[in-house]
């Protein structure tokens, strides 16, 4: 441990999650918290009022409220690379030159979705968007969680560049009538550039004249895209100080204003704001984000839990565990501090997940009766995304409340194989409602929470220098200027391409 606030939390009794609720008859209500149409409730994990009163003081001891600020008025809090982290600008909360800014790409952006959608630019049925990381899984995920099935666009997100993830598409789309959305910070992605070509070629083959005029370009890097062949007006900007994993706020999120409508985009960011402004406001002891992060760093620090468990218990959230891997582990998977010395803490836990109740019988297994203590995480939604039986619904929330209250209170038997020690903690989170604007909250929680994370890690999570390694090795393996990689690798090299 790093300080005198980290001793005081090692030093402070573990009690059970039972003896939790059986001293306080109030407990629910107090570690509820409901924001945005959002109810989460904390009460089955072991924060209690003596925990969050000594994350609260470590709190101040690391000067979150002054990194708050300085995150929300476009501060230079990527100190790294020397920027800003601007994303909230994009919701309307930052420095005024920079919202403003923001207000007039997301205008831009807005008034190409109409162009589109008067058919100025071609008949367009299908939209094939491409990028990797942040540029992809935001928007993938947004379109899953929020489509309802009669949209006017077919819309298809491809990043791997293996062709078994671009072929499918190529083969069932209309090259005629498909759109090419091209999204990259920097417009240099090996694997974006390398699929959009690809789909370029398949334009050409199918009889399309002029491919690049079916082209639109989402990046931080304009001039890239016009030497690249795009045509300035098709090309949407965002603020270089917006990192990749928080860029669905952006112009990165116009292939779903498109294919769901600008208005949906619009309550997107609507939603977040309101998330922002609880997060800028509210208390620690009554903040959300900054709750969730405490609960975060018990486990982590004090419990030495390595990873954390998600599990969407609606199918339309699927690929949220997804995205909240890149988004937690990419901004605090550090070993050094802002000062460049060794992280003496445990860094970001290791976050995976699935969907309920598929998960149930895969991994839960391992939460109720493994050896390992796993932080669980249920996400649920009251109202159905469907009009079958209601049978179907109520199953699915029945059995989503059912895996907390059994992780939390176990069962005794004499016989050890049915014994189910419980104590074991979860937080749930439950949407009233799936759409833009309680998704757009629940999004920014998390980006928050991330932040206040790495604020009490001393880290900054808005670099992510070791995306680059692999990559830099990936080019030097391909290149035949006689360099050699370690023996292991230049035998698999060998076996798949020849001598």
């Amino acid at each position: 441990m790093t300080s005198d606030q980290w001793q005081s939390l090692r030093s402070l009794p573990q009690t059970t999650l039972t003896s939790l609720f059986e001293a306080d008859s109030k407990r629910v209500s107090g570690f509820g918290w409901e924001q945005a149409g959002i109810y989460f409730d904390f009460s089955k994990t072991h924060l209690d009022d003596k925990t969050v009163g000594a994350f609260s003081a470590l709190a101040d001891d690391m000067g979150l409220s002054q990194r708050v600020q300085a995150l929300l008025s476009g501060e230079t809090v990527n100190i790294s690379e020397g920027r800003a982290a601007e994303h909230c600008a994009e919701r309307g909360i930052g420095s005024p030159p920079s919202v403003e800014n923001a207000q007039a790409l997301h205008q831009r952006m807005k008034s190409l979705v109409e162009i589109v959608d008067s058919g100025a630019l071609g008949e367009f049925t299908q939209i094939i968007h491409l990028g990797i990381g942040g540029s992809a899984l935001g928007p993938k995920m947004l379109h899953q969680a929020l489509k309802l099935g009669d949209e006017k666009y077919e819309l298809a997100v491809v990043s791997n560049i293996d062709g078994v993830a671009l072929e499918p598409v190529l083969e069932r789309f209309d090259a005629g009538k498909t759109l090419l959305v091209i999204a990259s910070k920097t417009f240099t992605t090996a694997e974006t550039l390398m699929n959009a070509q690809s789909v370029l070629d398949w334009m050409r083959e199918q009889g399309v004249a002029d491919p690049l005029g079916q082209v639109v370009a989402l990046t931080a890097s304009p001039e890239q895209a016009v030497k690249w062949g795009v045509d300035e007006t098709r090309i949407l900007p965002f603020s270089e100080t917006v990192g990749g994993r928080y860029s669905l706020w952006s112009s990165i999120g116009f292939s779903v204003a498109l294919a769901l409508g600008y208005d949906v985009f619009a309550d997107l960011l609507a939603g977040a704001a309101l998330m922002d402004q609880h997060f800028r406001d509210s208390p620690w002891d009554q903040n959300i984000p900054v709750l969730a992060a405490f609960a975060d760093q018990y486990y982590a620090q004090i419990r030495d839990c390595e990873t954390r468990a998600v599990f969407a218990y609606d199918e339309r959230l699927g690929l949220l565990p997804d995205y909240l891997q890149q988004l937690e582990m990419e901004s605090n998977g550090k070993a050094v501090t802002l000062d460049g010395e060794a992280l003496a803490l445990h860094s970001s836990p290791i976050v995976w997940g699935g969907v309920g109740t598929d998960a149930q019988h895969a991994v839960f297994q391992l939460l109720h009766q493994g050896t390992h203590l796993v932080p669980v995480e249920f996400l649920a939604v009251v109202e159905p995304g469907d009009s079958l039986d209601p049978a179907h619904h109520n199953g699915l929330l029945l059995n989503c409340f059912a895996q907390g209250a059994a992780l939390m209170a176990g069962k005794k038997s004499d016989d050890s194989h049915r014994n189910y020690p419980g104590d074991r903690p979860s937080v749930t989170i439950l949407l009233e409602e799936l759409e833009a604007s309680s998704l757009g909250a629940l999004l920014a929680f998390y980006e928050h929470r991330t932040f206040v994370n790495a604020v009490l890690l001393n880290i900054n999570p808005f670099d992510q220098f070791g995306v680059e390694l692999g990559k830099q090795m990936a080019n030097k393996l391909g290149a035949d200027d006689g360099n050699r990689l370690d023996a292991s690798t230049e035998e698999l090299k060998k076996r798949a391409f020849g001598a």
